[in-house]
């Protein structure tokens, strides 16, 4: 009974954690660029009561054992890089990325940071940034004498000089990808720090090799199925109830050995 209550708690842990998770993705189900976040289970050790292949004479063993199972934990969290639904904005400098790659964001200390959020602007220099102000890499200014922004599906920006007409190439945005992007470290606002589990960035044209297009007027939705978290939900807090349930139960049969009399 006593390893019973240890176990059931190991469940309503993990199932709180569930909960956390999935509510978190459902917080985010509007947010641009957000990525769904998975929890992930493992089973604890076992106990054996009673080994497999143990003697029960001198010419026969146990077919089967009995091990029993001491509860469950969570193996980690994590993200879902599965393309969200894209929606025109028109607005210029919203893009979203059609296939792999990620926008490079330099952070205050230097360091760079990946994002799919494609939501950028411009700041008082001209500079594109994202919408917490940091600089797009590599960096791109945009003269105010120029009209007519355009970025291309390879990520070539370009405006127009309106006296003369003339075309001017003011930069190219490259994308970066990883071999393992579920091993990158969430920052949140949408951005991730490369880790040893996600490998090195591989920086790219898009449109090339690997990576995906550029586009233009668009940006790229949160992966996040509210029919799908909601389920999971539901599920997880049921999970929650049974487990509590178990440890109301070991706790009242305790109750009853107690008040046994000799």
């Amino acid at each position: 009974m006593i390893r019973g209550l240890y176990t059931a708690a190991t469940g309503m842990n993990a199932m709180q954690n569930q909960i956390d998770v999935t509510s978190n993705n459902i917080a985010n189900v509007n947010t641009i660029g957000f990525k769904q976040d998975r929890a992930e289970f493992q089973d604890l050790m076992y106990e054996s009561l009673n080994y497999t292949s143990g003697l029960t004479s001198e010419t026969t063993m146990n077919p089967t054992g009995i091990d029993v199972g001491l509860g469950v934990k969570t193996s980690g969290v994590q993200k879902n890089f599965k393309e969200g639904d894209l929606q025109t904005t028109n607005n210029t400098l919203d893009l979203a990325i059609q296939g792999n790659g990620f926008f490079q964001i330099t952070m205050p200390n230097g360091d760079i940071a990946y994002t799919r959020g494609g939501a950028f602007k411009l700041d008082n220099e001209g500079n594109i940034v994202n919408g917490s102000g940091y600089l797009l890499e590599p960096q791109i200014t945009i003269p105010s004498n120029l009209v007519k922004l355009s970025i291309a599906n390879d990520g070539t920006v370009s405006a127009e000089d309106p006296q003369t007409g003339e075309i001017t190439e003011l930069g190219q945005i490259t994308l970066v990808d990883f071999i393992n992007p579920a091993g990158l470290t969430p920052l949140g606002n949408s951005l991730y720090l490369s880790s040893d589990a996600s490998g090195d960035p591989i920086e790219g044209v898009a449109t090339e090799e690997q990576f995906g297009s550029i586009s233009q007027g668009m940006i790229e939705l949160s992966n996040v199925k509210l029919v799908n978290e909601m389920v999971d939900l539901i599920t997880a807090q049921r999970a929650y109830e049974a487990n509590s349930k178990s440890i109301s139960t070991a706790d009242d049969m305790l109750a009853i050995v107690n008040q046994l009399k000799n």
